[in-house]
C-alpha cells in the first residue's frame, strides 16, 4: 500500500501539471486573441490608384461651317489643317458624293456623319401624306448617301410639334416612319440618330431614352447636342441618363444670361466654354458613360458659327481646352 505521503505527493504533482496545462492553454488563447486583434486592427493594403482612362474623342466640323475653299477638296484640307479629323455633311445635297469621297481620300479626313437636310421642311409626322412622303424619301436618300461616303450615322429630327402638329401624333407618326426605314439602315449599316433640337419634342432625357428604347434596334440611337438642352436642362444629366444610347455628340454652348438680356436665340451667340454647359461636369459625364474614353474614338462635331481658316482654328483650340477639363 502506498505511503500516505506518496499519495499526497502524487496529488500535488497532478494538480501542478493540470495548472501548467491550463496556464499554457490560457496563454495560447490569449496569444490567439491578440493575433486576431492585431489582424483586425491592421487595415488591408490600399490598392494603387487607377489612372483615369485617356480621352479619345475625335474632333469634327460640319461642312457648312467651312467658309474658305473653292472646292470640296479645299474645304476638307482646311479642316484637316485646323486640327479636325472628320467632317459631317448634309444630305440630300447638291454636292456630288463622288467629290466628297475624293476629298476624304485626298486629305485623310473621315466623313463620319450626314445630317438630314429635309426634316424641317418635310417632317415625318406631318398629317399631309405628300409632305410626310417627301420626308421619308429624304430619310432614305440621307441613309444611302451616308453609306456611299462611309459615314456611320445620320442625324434626324424625328418630328415637329407646334400648334398644328400634336405631340402624341408626333410620337406615333415618327415612330411609324422610322420603323419603316430601319431595315434599310440595317442593310446599309448606318445608324439613324435622332437629335434633341428645338422642335418641341422629346423635351426630357427620360422621354428621349424611352423613345430610343421603343425601337429595340441597334440602328436607332441618339445624337446628343450639348448646347440645345441648356435652355431647359443640364447636359451632364442628359448624358448620364442617355448613356449607351448616344451615337454622336454636337459641341456648342449656350448662355442663359444672354438669352435673358438679349433674346432667346442670342443664347447661342457665345464662344465655347463661355456659356452654361458646365463643361467639367459634362466631360465627367461623357467619361462615366464611356463615350469620351472609348478605345475606338467617338466623334465630337462642332456646330457653331464657322468662318475662315482663322475662325476654324479658334474653334479647334477651344474644343481642345474643353476636352482637357
Amino acid at each position: 500500500m502506498p505511503h500516505p505521503n506518496d499519495l499526497t505527493r502524487r496529488r500535488f504533482l497532478a494538480a501542478s501539471a493540470g495548472a501548467v496545462l491550463a496556464g499554457e492553454a490560457l496563454a495560447a488563447a490569449a496569444t490567439g486573441t491578440a493575433d486576431a486583434a492585431r489582424t483586425e486592427a491592421t487595415p488591408p493594403p490600399v490598392p494603387p490608384p487607377v489612372p483615369p482612362a485617356k480621352r479619345t474623342l475625335r474632333k469634327a466640323v460640319m461642312i457648312g461651317m467651312i467658309g474658305e475653299g473653292a472646292t470640296v477638296a479645299d474645304k476638307f484640307a482646311i479642316a484637316r489643317d485646323c486640327g479636325f479629323a472628320g467632317i459631317e455633311i448634309d444630305s440630300p445635297t447638291s454636292i456630288p458624293m463622288d467629290e466628297i469621297i475624293a476629298a476624304a481620300g485626298k486629305t485623310g479626313l473621315v466623313t463620319h456623319g450626314a445630317v438630314n437636310s429635309a426634316h424641317w421642311a418635310h417632317p415625318l409626322n406631318h398629317p399631309a401624306p405628300a409632305t410626310a412622303a417627301k420626308g421619308a424619301a429624304a430619310l432614305e436618300t440621307c441613309l444611302r448617301d451616308a453609306a456611299k461616303v462611309g459615314a456611320s450615322s445620320i442625324l434626324l429630327v424625328p418630328g415637329v410639334v407646334n400648334g398644328d402638329l400634336a405631340y402624341d401624333q408626333c410620337w406615333a407618326n415618327s415612330i411609324a416612319a422610322i420603323t419603316k426605314a430601319l431595315p434599310l439602315a440595317a442593310e446599309l449599316k448606318v445608324v439613324i440618330a435622332v437629335e434633341n433640337v428645338w422642335n418641341g419634342f422629346l423635351l426630357s432625357p427620360m422621354e428621349a431614352a424611352a423613345y430610343v428604347d421603343h425601337f429595340k434596334s441597334p440602328w436607332l440611337a441618339f445624337h446628343f447636342d450639348i448646347g440645345n438642352v441648356i435652355n431647359f436642362g443640364y447636359p451632364d444629366q442628359w448624358i448620364r441618363i442617355l448613356g449607351r444610347r448616344i451615337a454622336k455628340i454636337h459641341i456648342k454652348d449656350f448662355s442663359r444670361s444672354k438669352r435673358d438680356k438679349e433674346g432667346l436665340w442670342k443664347g447661342f451667340d457665345v464662344e465655347l466654354g463661355n456659356g452654361d454647359a458646365r463643361w467639367a461636369q459634362t466631360m465627367a459625364a461623357l467619361d462615366a458613360v464611356g463615350y469620351s474614353t472609348d478605345p475606338a474614338g467617338r466623334w465630337a462635331t462642332a456646330e457653331v458659327r464657322g468662318g475662315d481658316r482663322k475662325r476654324l482654328q479658334q474653334i479647334s483650340t477651344q474644343m481642345d481646352a474643353l476636352f482637357a477639363m
